[in-house]
């Protein structure tokens, strides 16, 4: 992707301030382009990517295996930097209305369009010959589904026509592991779809909690998102049995036998605090509280796959 204005010029000029008065250092562009992947969500992606990598391993990795997760990872981390820029182009203009997004270089218009889209597709493109040939054609082309899925069918259509597009659309979310999972076996298997499913159920609760205060940004936005179209109300309900239902979901690798005692302790742990969340959110409503319980889903998710993890190691 090209990093200066200039569509033909890549190299040929260094980069310059959005106003046009200057030279603007290589550094702050080089973060604005690293901002378009937003790092923070990306990083979760790989994260789960990594322990579906770990899971699908019996024992303790050789160092082939390690160096075929660290490449894996990479590729992986590449398309879904890529899906993320990708997005930033689309949401430019809701961007700019809301203030958790104004700050991003699409929407203060520092990148421009063709810029950020040369940049998408060099991630891609990057990312997927990584996957294609030093991995396997399956995970590269779930990867690029899951590419699919986030950037055109969650952004491009769901994201403005339903209030169920975070549910519809967290399918793409929810494929980390399973990409993890085929990136070291080659094959797909219940296990990782069982930790596509955690992952698939954790999603609505955690942005819907999002969503609670940031109503107002969307109501701006004109995206339909559930406290717009359904009300403040009806979302704290739909947070709350949402999480009783990841309760159940959380269970499902010990029921089948891929986790053992260390895993359900945590499981049944982090799962009673996310339904204690969502109880007091659904029933004593705070901007405030919908905060905390954002913040503890990311925890909740986290700790859960380490549990999953470190179970996995010590039995």
């Amino acid at each position: 992707m090209s990093a200066v204005q200039s569509s033909n010029s890549a190299v040929a000029s260094p980069p310059t301030a959005p106003g046009g008065s200057g030279a603007h250092p290589l550094p702050s562009r080089v973060r604005q382009f690293y901002a378009l992947t937003k790092p923070g969500v990306v990083q979760l992606i790989v994260f789960c990517a990594f322990i579906g990598m770990v899971m699908a391993v019996p024992g303790l990795p050789s160092a082939s295996e390690w160096l075929r997760m660290a490449l894996a990872s990479a590729g992986i981390w590449l398309v879904a930097g890529a899906a993320a820029a990708v997005n930033c182009i689309v949401e430019r203009t809701i961007d700019a209305r809301m203030k958790r997004t104004a700050w991003r270089p699409t929407a203060k218009g520092e990148l421009s369009n063709r810029q950020t889209l040369s940049f998408a597709t060099a991630l891609c493109l990057l990312g997927s010959a990584l996957l294609y040939f030093l991995i396997n054609p399956l995970t590269m082309w779930l990867t690029f589904a899951t590419f699919i899925g986030y950037a055109i069918i969650y952004t491009v259509v769901l994201k403005p026509l339903t209030p169920q597009n975070i549910v519809i659309g967290g399918a793409s979310g929810a494929m980390p592991p399973v990409l993890g999972w085929t990136a070291m076996t080659g094959a797909l298997s219940p296990e990782a779809w069982i930790m596509c499913l955690i992952i698939f159920l954790w999603t609505p609760p955690h942005f819907w909690a999002l969503a609670l205060y940031r109503a107002e940004d969307y109501r701006k936005s004109g995206l339909p998102m559930l406290p717009v179209t359904h009300g403040n109300q009806f979302t704290r309900l739909q947070v709350f049995l949402y999480t009783l239902v990841l309760f159940a979901g959380c269970m499902m690798p010990f029921i089948y036998g891929m986790s053992s005692w260390i895993y359900l302790i945590a499981a049944v742990v982090l799962s009673l605090g996310f339904c204690w969340y969502g109880f007091r959110l659904w029933r004593h409503y705070s901007d405030a509280l919908a905060r905390k319980t954002f913040r503890f889903s990311l925890i909740h998710l986290s700790a859960l796959f380490a549990a999953l993890l470190v179970d996995h190691y010590v039995l």
